[in-house]
């Protein structure tokens, strides 16, 4: 999660996400689904009546202001836990419909086990809803208290702004602010404003990211983000020297933020292709046939979260090509060994790297894959 003056913030997009936007789809577990309680609202986010939308980058205007959503609200939660489970709650409350967590490790709720998680939610979430699935699927026995408030979008983007500095990836390499002045004008500098969407730079797994595309990228490669958010990764590849990147997401907003973000980076709308996809898993694995990019990446990153992440194995795969790499991001460095024992069937010399509590997973699709 970002750590920012104290705090640590991860927003939905990893996930996917990274966000972390991602594909919502029935799991086979005994509690229900962690995307269950959001198939109504995003299936009628998506209305486009084609399986998926391509959105050209020459089409966005050259930023994305905080004006563009000062007529919608959310609800501004407020809930109490342990703190051994804090970042397990936090991811669950993104999978179960939350917008966004964040965690201020020095506001403690007054006991030196328990701390708060804020949370976002849109107007209309049912929260007592999410907060209970969120808990049952983190073994909690009883709901923890938590306090609703309604805010202002346009009050949340100016309070993101304000926590929001340039951040120095690796020597070289920066995330900046639209608003805020590169501090290292000769440097790779990723102009960002994030809007509603994940992938500010700030959080462990997008720097995890970024530092494994920025090892990868040799010049030439075409590159898949599945997940895109912001399209921080997206616009990285092509300024590291990548010949064409894709960016997938399921949140119509996620694609408007990377298209404005691509156009701030004066981004060649031939090279930078976003699409919007079906959050139905039945209907976002049909709408592969719209893009052609069944084995075609050379590189491919899911930013996102680790059930998504475990159910959408073979599909994340199916767009590398053989031998091509592909990192897996947006996880716990718990939650590791369940990547590696998923991947397995599908890639060869896997390695991990980590940052904080988090960790990315990255290997080589196996080019003989097993029939299982």
């Amino acid at each position: 999660m970002a750590v920012t003056a104290g705090k640590y913030v991860k927003n939905l997009s990893h996930c996917f996400a990274s966000g972390i936007r991602i594909p919502i789809f029935p799991i086979s577990r005994a509690i229900p689904s962690p995307f269950s309680s959001t198939i109504h609202k995003r299936t009628q986010l998506l209305t486009s009546s084609s399986p998926i939308t391509h959105f050209s980058s020459s089409s966005s205007s050259s930023s994305l202001s905080s004006s563009d959503y000062t007529s919608e609200k959310y609800l501004s939660v407020r809930i109490r836990c342990r703190k051994d489970i804090v970042d397990l709650l936090s991811e669950a409350l993104l999978s179960f419909g939350a917008s966004s967590t964040c965690v201020d490790e020095d506001d403690v709720s007054g006991s030196s086990h328990e701390i708060y998680v804020d949370s976002i939610f849109p107007d209309g979430e049912d929260v007592s809803k999410c907060i209970s699935y969120a808990a049952d699927s983190v073994g909690l026995k009883e709901l923890p208290s938590y306090e609703v408030a309604i805010g202002e979008q346009h009050d949340w983007l100016k309070k993101s702004q304000e926590s929001f500095h340039p951040v120095k990836v690796t020597e070289g390499l920066w995330i900046v602010p639209e608003w805020t002045t590169p501090p290292d004008v000769h440097a790779t500098n990723i102009v960002l404003h994030p809007g509603l969407a994940f992938g500010t730079g700030e959080h462990p797994t997008t720097k995890l990211c970024l530092l494994l595309l920025h090892s990868l990228v040799k010049g030439g490669e075409y590159f898949l983000d599945y997940g895109t958010g912001s399209g921080v990764l997206a616009i990285a590849s092509l300024k590291f020297g990548a010949a064409l990147s894709t960016g997938i997401d399921v949140d119509p907003k996620a694609i408007e933020s990377a298209q404005n973000n691509a156009a701030l980076n004066s981004i060649e709308p031939e090279k930078l292709r976003l699409h919007l996809v079906p959050s139905d898993i039945a209907e976002h694995k049909f709408s592969e046939i719209f893009m052609t990019g069944k084995e075609n990446f050379d590189i491919v990153i899911a930013n996102i979260l680790l059930n998504p992440l475990l159910d959408l194995a073979d599909h994340v795969v199916s767009y590398a090509k053989p031998e091509a790499v592909v990192g897996l991001s947006g996880i716990l460095s718990e939650q590791v060994p369940a990547i590696i024992e998923r991947y397995s069937q599908y890639l060869e010399g896997i390695s991990v790297s980590t940052m904080d509590d988090w960790a990315c997973v990255t290997g080589r699709k196996k080019r003989l894959l097993s029939s299982s």
